[in-house]
């Protein structure tokens, strides 16, 4: 683990002119102070002390995948409370696109602070609500009327969307895909498809929730066997005119960085069609350019009727969004759809300058060359370090995985490895995440602003985490 240092002379936040030769200059921030030593602390902010605070004050449900508590944070560097320093290949379960602190975010949250920070948009309403809702209707794919909601937090939008769909369709059910994450409220759980941790011991969930498998090369499942379930679901269990809605993430999250294949969202849109049930991207991970559009969806070349929105649209700052079709979301009664604190204007006025610098940074386009450079360096790694264990390297642009097993022959996954290559990192001052069903993939989700040389590192780190596994694996 390295210790806290100031950020090299003249480093800039944004990225490297090579990935957007047209993005508009971003400033360069000013030096940051080398975070205070170990002994200038009281002992109660030691990793250890906050530790054992957590432990008797926090309920155990919520977990912390870093036994570090953070400090400050810049791009995409971050200091614990005793001065070491990572690399943030987390970003916060991706809602950092834009960085850690980017000036231009900070600075639109202070200036709306400066004014007011809440009235509730039900009862006092405000410019940055309204603005932001038609940024997201002219950002999302679709040549038709489109209408927005503001919400707070990513299953608040699913809840909604659903809402919104049975209000529409005048229908119950609502089908989802095995692996999919959808949240952890109770409606979002009975459509997330993974049991531990998020739906173990608190069902029952609620009713006319249905599920169809998810293409799977491990699995031996196709496309064509996808629909086909989802066709012979519509013969016994889910009578089609009473479904309103089919909802899936375009790039499986929690479920291992899986890209939907084009091909199955085309034949959804179909079906959908054909049904008159509304289709429902999620894109709460996907996003706002970590996969190179500003919808993972966009890749498909279909529209979806409804789209969910949280995570990066803010810059770290907690809002969440559906935005759709104008006559599907208008389907409620003024005062079905709201919430006290939804559409914050201090979180509006963020999400509007973290999604002007992903259009003036040229964020979308640094995806898709970043994304590109990490897969080639992740297959040379896997080649070398680990052979015949990197089974898998996977995703669009930015928002890759890779998957580790036992053996090619038997793709065994091994999520004990993948637990220690996480391990071995954040000892190097590296911060992943490991996703999957199994547990054996680390997810890369680094803020588009990293500079090139702070991915280089963070690599290197990667590659010597992973060498230290699998010699612990040779050892034992």
């Amino acid at each position: 683990m390295t210790t806290a240092t100031e950020p090299r002379k003249g480093r800039s936040r944004s990225a490297p002119k090579s990935s957007a030769t047209t993005a508009k200059k971003r400033p360069v921030t000013e030096k940051v102070k080398s975070a205070p030593s170990v002994t200038s602390r009281t002992s109660s902010a030691s990793n250890a002390a906050l530790l054992a605070r957590r432990e008797a004050a926090v309920a155990r449900g919520v977990a912390s995948a870093a036994p570090v508590f953070a400090d400050r944070a810049e791009n995409a560097e971050l200091w614990d409370v005793e001065g070491n320093r990572f690399i943030d290949f987390a970003g916060g379960i991706a809602v950092l696109n834009t960085g850690h602190r980017h000036p231009d975010v900070i600075a639109a949250a202070k200036a709306q602070e400066d004014r007011f920070t809440h009235t509730s948009f039900q009862v006092v309403p405000y410019e940055p609500y309204v603005a932001l809702a038609e940024k997201l209707n002219a950002l999302a794919p679709g040549d038709f009327p489109k209408k927005s909601l503001l919400v707070t937090t990513g299953a608040e939008a699913v809840e909604n969307a659903v809402k919104i769909a049975r209000a529409a369709t005048g229908r119950p059910g609502v089908i989802a895909f095995t692996a999919g994450y959808h949240g952890r409220t109770l409606l979002t759980l009975g459509l997330t498809g993974k049991v531990s941790p998020y739906k173990r011991d608190v069902g029952p969930f609620p009713t006319d929730l249905y599920r169809v498998p998810f293409p799977s090369q491990r699995d031996g499942i196709t496309v064509a066997d996808s629909i086909r379930a989802l066709e012979t679901l519509f013969l016994t269990d889910a009578q089609p005119d009473r479904v309103a809605a089919i909802i899936l993430e375009p790039v499986l999250g929690e479920g291992g960085y899986h890209p939907v294949p084009a091909e199955l969202f085309q034949a959804l849109r179909a079906i959908c069609d054909r049904e008159g049930i509304l289709l429902i991207s999620d894109e709460i991970q996907a996003g706002f350019g970590r996969t190179g559009t500003w919808f993972a969806v966009e890749h498909s070349g279909v529209a979806p009727d409804l789209i969910t929105v949280a995570k990066s649209m803010a810059g770290g700052y907690p809002i969440a969004g559906v935005v759709g079709r104008a006559d599907v979301m208008d389907a409620m009664a003024p005062g079905g759809l709201g919430g006290t604190y939804g559409g914050n204007p201090v979180a509006c006025a963020a999400a509007l300058a973290a999604i002007e610098a992903i259009e003036s940074e040229g964020l979308l386009a640094r995806s898709t060359s970043m994304g590109e450079a990490m897969r080639a360096r992740f297959a040379d790694m896997g080649a070398r370090v680990a052979p015949y264990r990197m089974w898998d390297i996977r995703g669009i642009g930015a928002m890759l995985a890779v998957e580790f097993v036992t053996d090619f022959e038997t793709a065994t996954p091994d999520a004990a490895l993948t637990k220690a290559v996480v391990a071995h990192a954040l000892k190097r001052g590296l911060i992943l995440l490991a996703c999957g069903m199994h547990g054996n993939a680390v997810r890369i989700m680094v803020p588009l602003t990293a500079s090139d040389a702070i991915i280089d590192e963070g690599m290197a780190i990667f590659e010597a985490a992973l060498a230290a596994a699998m010699a612990d694996q040779a050892a034992s």
